[in-house]
């Protein structure tokens, strides 16, 4: 019997690049190799020429890129490639206006499948224009897939179309941020660093995550704040530290990833997840904080941020652009140690239950039966 074929479409893929929807894909793609024909779409950054790659028995076909305005990719081929590779399931991650227009433009057969991420946000200006078409694109889709229940009722997008909804979470390999005895001895030495407690931030430098905010805390707050990770957004922030006169107090270690990422984790007190806009929409690096173990102190934006982080149960949520806020949820739980180990026990064990790689590998596949046989009612997982 012939297996049937999936083809995973957005505008970058790990590797090699860094960031949540990348690497979510790259789980996707080879998480269902052995068991489906899997090739992914995306553009490649690094010219105008089109390659094809095989990245751990993944066929990744990188489309030839004239420039990314407004952080599209602007692949004059995308349609032409979308259409020749053709698959039972075209699955897309959006925001990807590139994915939707070539589809548009293409009209490929297949089943299609939706990951709807974030609504769009900094580009709004533009969707005037673009958002006939993606309210076109999602109502041609057989099924959508919101990150979380709550993106269903806060985006203007989902709800004409909540019928075709289905909620699933995104999920991580929960094993790669178990405790071993090295990681102990590199988060030790980590804190033998640090005089004073650790708040910890992970995530790509970005104009919504807040960091500006955070900033604003660290005058009250008796800690030091560790930022992982790289983005546009770094040199802005470096210099907005020197202006609070906070040089000594924020240290940034730049990217990590994998065994050089998680003693981190371990060494922190607190992770702050300060994002204020609703472009962040989920936060994956949530969901490693409490694997870890780690209470979470994030802003209640109206998507799944405050879904994945609940309220008094696994952290604090705070209003989002108010640091007076931020630092009063940090300190809190930096001056109740009782409090932090009981958030802490709650998050690890909501992250085994609900974020584990298999229970979200296990969701896509009945969506993808669902939808090659259309037998019984639409699936549904978490409310």
């Amino acid at each position: 019997m012939t297996q049937p074929s999936v083809l995973h479409i957005y505008k970058d893929y790990f590797p090699p690049v860094v960031g949540g929807i990348e690497n979510h894909v790259n789980l996707l793609a080879t998480s269902l190799r052995d068991i489906m024909a899997t090739r992914v779409l995306v553009a490649n950054p690094g010219g105008r020429k089109t390659i094809q790659q095989n990245i751990d028995g993944v066929e990744v076909i990188r489309v030839g890129e004239w420039g990314r305005p407004s952080g599209s990719p602007f692949c004059p081929s995308f349609p032409y490639w979308l259409r020749r590779l053709q698959s039972d399931i075209l699955h897309f991650q959006h925001p990807h206006p590139t994915g939707d227009l070539a589809y548009f433009l293409a009209r490929p057969r297949g089943r299609v499948v939706v990951t709807y991420q974030a609504d769009i946000v900094r580009q709004r200006r533009w969707m005037w224009l673009y958002g006939p078409f993606l309210r076109w694109f999602l109502r041609r889709a057989d099924v959508i897939l919101p990150t979380s229940p709550a993106l269903i009722e806060s985006s203007p997008f989902l709800r004409p179309v909540r019928e075709k909804c289905i909620a699933v979470p995104m999920g991580i390999p929960l094993e790669r941020f178990a405790r071993t005895p090295e990681i102990d001895a590199r988060a030790a030495a980590i804190r033998a660093a640090h005089e004073r407690p650790i708040v910890l931030f992970v995530g790509q430098l970005r104009y919504y995550k807040g960091l500006s905010y955070l900033f604003q805390t660290l005058r009250d707050i008796e800690a030091d704040l560790v930022i992982v990770g790289d983005g546009p957004e770094r040199a802005r922030l470096a210099d907005q530290a020197a202006r609070l006169g906070a040089d000594e107090q924020v240290r940034f270690v730049g990217e990590r990833t994998g065994e050089d990422l998680v003693p981190f984790y371990y060494a922190a007190d607190v992770f702050c997840f300060p994002s204020h806009l609703k472009a962040e929409a989920y936060g994956l690096a949530q969901v490693e904080a409490m694997a870890c173990g780690l209470p979470v102190v994030s802003c209640r934006l109206g998507t799944g941020v405050e879904w994945v982080n609940q309220d008094g149960v696994t952290g604090i949520v705070v209003p989002p652009a108010q640091p007076e806020k931020l630092s009063g949820a940090i300190n809190r739980l930096l001056t109740h140690p009782r409090l932090r180990r009981e958030l802490g026990e709650n998050a690890r064990a909501r992250a085994h239950a609900e974020f584990g790689l298999p229970l979200m590998i296990e969701r896509i596949k009945t969506v993808y039966r669902w939808v090659l046989e259309r037998k019984g009612p639409i699936p549904k997982f978490v409310d």
